[in-house]
């Protein structure tokens, strides 16, 4: 069974990105495109992790090396002379990629526009769509999912319902991605959708909206008398601050008196949004990490007048890596009242940076690396949490509250405050 999130397909483009679902034929790679993809790679070499940026990039202009025209030679070469028929897109990838691997860094990577295209969404926080997720097996496609917020559910489409048809396409043998193709489409634009739902048919017109994904969450735990707010961050996406600072406002007007920060599994994201988050409970200029480029370090710090003092503890594990990790030594390191709890994280200092080309695809790479504000590379190592406890296996079976040891003990730690 193949399953699927629309979300990866129905982001709203920005900076006049080619979408990747938009129904054209790729045009191959000229040899600008050549040139300039093999600039890029040859001029940034070793680079990033954990700051996110994306950057639309132009024809580099008709100078270049003699490796370059090499390469160029190579490739014209293959394409118009070859026996068998070579795809362009096939070949350029494979060069790219080539090129990437000799850096010897798994953080830097080429992405296709499908994996550029889902980077994308998990970095900006939303995405153009209907607000469902289908799965597909033997020939029938269910909707698995239907996200409250978005337009599907104001028009009443349900978990369970069989799509039939989109837009009066019959899509009962077509594949996930074709279905996925076609309820793809432009904000405003509108889909009708043909379900099949306890044997009867139903059409559905849902117009295409901006959806917001959801990378906060959060509730208050009663113990003993304590009133714990607990908020989990799955990402650090384009808006992640912004909702987890509703969250923190909303769980402090229910009068909490500690909070528990869940980074668990949370690979890193956007930089930026730590620091926010990190302003709302530190004092003004305050250092919170480092930045180490080509052997030039830059020390950044709060710039926020707001401070809390209660308790603190942030779940980690394993799993935890980039942003996660700078959010926890910073709560570590400079929050009076702060408590790491669960087991050593990924350990990841790296930085990247994306750039986007103009096929759709992108690279990703190294560019610099952090540091904790007491100068530590965590490279390899990661942070080894004040209270290590590992999870139990009952969790993995079954995750819920009462199976998670972590979270028992983080309300544990909270109540001996």
């Amino acid at each position: 069974m193949k399953k699927i999130d629309l979300s990866k397909y129905f982001k709203k483009k920005k900076k006049g990105l080619k979408s990747f679902f938009s129904g054209k034929k790729s045009e191959g790679f000229n040899t600008f495109e050549v040139v300039l993809i093999i600039f890029i790679s040859v001029l940034f070499g070793v680079i990033v992790g954990c700051i996110i940026s994306a950057t639309k990039v132009g024809v580099v202009g008709s100078e270049i090396s003699t490796e370059l025209q090499e390469v160029i030679t190579t490739y014209d070469n293959i394409i118009n002379e070859y026996y068998d028929k070579v795809s362009e897109k096939d070949l350029m990838n494979a060069a790219i990629s080539g090129m990437v691997s000799i850096l010897d860094d798994p953080y830097s990577t080429y992405m296709d526009s499908n994996s550029t295209y889902n980077f994308n969404q998990s970095v900006d926080g939303e995405y153009v769509g209907i607000g469902i997720t289908i799965t597909w097996m033997d020939g029938i496609c269910t909707i698995t999912e239907v996200n409250k917020k978005g337009p599907a559910y104001e028009k009443g489409l349900k978990v369970g319902d069989i799509i039939k048809a989109v837009n009066n396409n019959d899509v009962t043998n077509s594949t996930l991605d074709d279905i996925s193709n076609l309820l793809a489409g432009a904000e405003g634009s509108e889909v009708v959708i043909t379900v099949e739902r306890n044997g009867e048919e139903k059409d559905f017109k849902v117009k295409r909206t901006v959806i917001e994904l959801e990378s906060v969450t959060g509730n208050v735990i009663k113990e003993d008398g304590k009133n714990i707010g607990y908020i989990y961050i799955e990402t650090f996406a384009a808006n992640t601050y912004e909702q987890f600072s509703k969250q923190l406002k909303k769980l402090e007007k229910k009068n909490i008196d500690s909070l528990i920060i869940d980074v668990r599994g949370n690979s890193g994201g956007r930089l930026n949004q730590v620091n926010s988050i990190l302003d709302e409970f530190l004092d003004k200029k305050i250092e919170i990490y480092r930045i180490e480029t080509k052997g030039e370090v830059e020390k950044i710090y709060t710039k926020n007048k707001t401070k809390r003092n209660y308790p603190v503890v942030v779940l980690v594990n394993d799993g935890s890596a980039s942003a996660s990790e700078i959010l926890a030594t910073a709560f570590k390191d400079k929050y009076k009242n702060a408590t790491i709890v669960g087991t050593t994280t990924y350990g990841k200092s790296s930085i990247q940076k994306a750039i986007e080309l103009s096929s759709g695809s992108s690279l990703k790479y190294t560019t610099q690396k952090w540091l904790t504000s007491k100068g530590v590379d965590l490279q390899g190592n990661g942070l080894k949490p004040d209270v290590e406890i590992e999870q139990s296996a009952d969790f993995y079976d079954n995750p819920i509250d009462e199976n998670d040891m972590q979270l028992k003990k983080a309300i544990e730690v909270i109540k001996e405050k």
